[in-house]
């Protein structure tokens, strides 16, 4: 069983930063990829970045640039550098991973862009 608790989220203005933690009940970073996905209001789940077990990154496009994801894995912790944050940003993050062919979500940390 993994548990993934994620934490950073809040409320910035237009153009400031956010980082975003996942922590992990165990060591799965290190031979997992981990992902993070967002929820915006009244809309579905959707990608936004990916890191594989050999430290390659994708990113969605609408957040290329702009996001940065990376992991500690002595700390068994995602993270979610985010900068220039728009209002469209604004969503529930969530991080995910997998482990013998099953996903393990968090609940999510709310992240709000408003002026």
């Amino acid at each position: 069983q993994v548990e993934l608790v994620e934490s950073g989220g809040g409320l910035v203005q237009p153009g400031g930063s956010l980082r975003l933690s996942c922590a992990a009940s165990g060591s799965v970073f290190s031979f997992n990829a981990m992902y993070w996905y967002r929820q915006a209001p009244g809309k579905q789940r959707e990608y936004v970045a990916r890191i594989g077990p050999g430290e390659s990154t994708n990113y969605a496009d609408s957040v290329k640039g702009r996001f940065t994801i990376s992991r500690d894995s002595a700390k068994n912790t995602g993270y979610l550098q985010m900068n220039g944050l728009k209002p469209e940003d604004t969503a529930v993050y969530y991080c995910k991973t997998n482990l013998n062919y099953r996903d393990y979500w968090g609940k999510g940390t709310l992240v709000t862009i408003a002026s």
